[in-house]
């Protein structure tokens, strides 16, 4: 098995992952030249999915934690993001010293838009990420084209 600690790996399996890291690479690229032709950097692009994905009243650690981010650059970030007119904060019910995050309408219009391209954009691309992916686990277990 090649995911052995001492065993050597081989050619194949280095192939293997650097497919599956093409294919990402790929779609990351996509993803970051559609935010960008809406005039929306990358990492403001991913911290509204993760916003309005969250269930709960999100809010600056969140986004951290979400983006892996230091706090203090989250904090920017969301000032940023509020400057644009794509949040608002408010102080949270239960705790006055946390602010909760909301998207806005303006946020919400960006945020289809993009989702919606990304989702026919992950459809294109499903049958080289999922062929990437499987031949990579195909070799952390040990299994090949030939077994």
């Amino acid at each position: 098995m090649d995911s052995d600690a001492g065993s050597v790996l081989s050619r194949e399996t280095y192939a293997a992952i650097a497919r599956f890291r093409l294919e990402l690479r790929r779609f990351l690229a996509f993803s970051e030249a559609a935010a960008g032709k809406v005039g929306l950097p990358a990492q403001q692009h991913q911290a509204l999915l993760a916003i309005a994905g969250h269930d709960g009243p999100p809010t600056v650690g969140f986004v951290a934690e979400q983006l892996l981010i230091a706090p203090q650059t989250a904090a920017e970030l969301v000032a940023r993001m509020v400057d644009k007119g794509f949040l608002t904060k408010a102080a949270e019910a239960r705790d006055r010293r946390r602010m909760a995050l909301s998207l806005t309408p303006k946020a919400m219009a960006v945020l289809q838009q993009l989702t919606t391209a990304h989702l026919a954009e992950l459809q294109t691309l499903e049958p080289a990420l999922a062929t990437a992916l499987a031949t990579a686990l195909d070799r952390v277990h040990g299994r090949s084209d030939a077994g």
